[in-house]
């Protein structure tokens, strides 16, 4: 299978405990780069959702007004972490601009730890389910060791000290509250536009429909997003797992990691200064 698993072995041959940025790494620049992308969207859509984190970002304008530059903004920052780690320079200035942007705002630990949470727990599940093979438990310790060390960096407390009881913990948080919210309704409506690009243009006609269908029914709820036809939930879950097993079959390792080139985004075609990123708290909130 042209070294279809040659990148697990490399990984199952690591010690997750020291080489948990290595593995993070390979997963979403090797192994699972469009699945890696789309979860964490849909872990920042989640996040966005519940109320008291929906009324901070619907007060600061950000998501709702400048949507583009804020989704660019959070991608970007994301990515630089990963891409260089926390101790290397741009991963280092790209946590401190991470730490300058939350600081003005009056933000509960439990908030952080739900978004922290969807970092963990969503890509996670959605590579259980339609990645071309199940993440191993090397990927899912490196996966919470990564955020568990974002989350030490950024003052976070009473992080969850594995990946299962981090599970445990978001899922009893989520059901509590991720709450139907005018808010994350809103957000909601601006953002799904981030989902729809990463549709084949083929999909378009059925774009919003298809975006529903990739929400749980919580998340819908809580978005105020109506439920999809069947016959959409059904095609999209099909054409997903078919598309898992002709990668799995067919496919073989990515040669060029993702980002290679480095990591582009639309609103900075000219490139971007880390220093820059995210809003400036000389332009208050909204």
């Amino acid at each position: 299978m042209r070294g279809r698993y040659d990148n697990l072995k490399q990984t199952r041959t690591l010690d997750p405990r020291r080489d948990y940025l290595d593995i993070y790494q390979t997963m979403l620049r090797r192994e699972f780069p469009w699945d890696m992308k789309l979860g964490l969207n849909l872990a920042f859509n989640r996040s966005f959702s519940v109320p008291a984190i929906a009324a901070v970002h619907t007060a600061t304008g950000e998501l709702t007004d400048r949507t583009q530059k804020r989704i660019d903004d959070t991608g970007l920052l994301m990515y630089e972490m990963v891409l260089n780690g926390f101790d290397q320079p741009r991963g280092r200035d790209a946590l401190r601009r991470v730490n300058q942007i939350h600081r003005p705002y009056d933000i509960g630990n439990d908030d952080f730890r739900y978004v922290l949470g969807c970092l963990v727990v969503i890509p996670t599940r959605w590579l259980q389910e339609y990645g071309w093979r199940p993440p191993c438990c090397h990927e899912r310790q490196a996966t919470y060791l990564f955020y568990r060390e974002l989350g030490r960096r950024m003052g976070i407390t009473d992080i969850p000290g594995s990946y299962a009881e981090f599970e445990t913990w978001f899922d009893a948080h989520d059901a509590a509250h991720l709450q139907p919210n005018d808010d994350a309704a809103a957000i909601e409506r601006a953002t799904r536009m981030l989902l729809l690009t990463r549709l084949p243009r083929l999909l378009a006609p059925l774009g919003n429909a298809l975006v529903s269908a990739m929400y749980d029914e919580p998340l819908r709820r809580a978005t105020r997003v109506d439920t999809p036809p069947w016959p959409i939930r059904a095609g999209l879950h099909a054409a997903l797992k078919t598309r898992a097993r002709l990668q799995r079959w067919c496919g073989s390792p990515r040669t060029i990691p993702l980002f290679a080139e480095g990591i582009r985004a639309r609103s900075y075609p000219d490139g971007y200064e880390i220093s820059q990123l995210g809003p400036h708290h000389d332009r208050a909130p909204e």
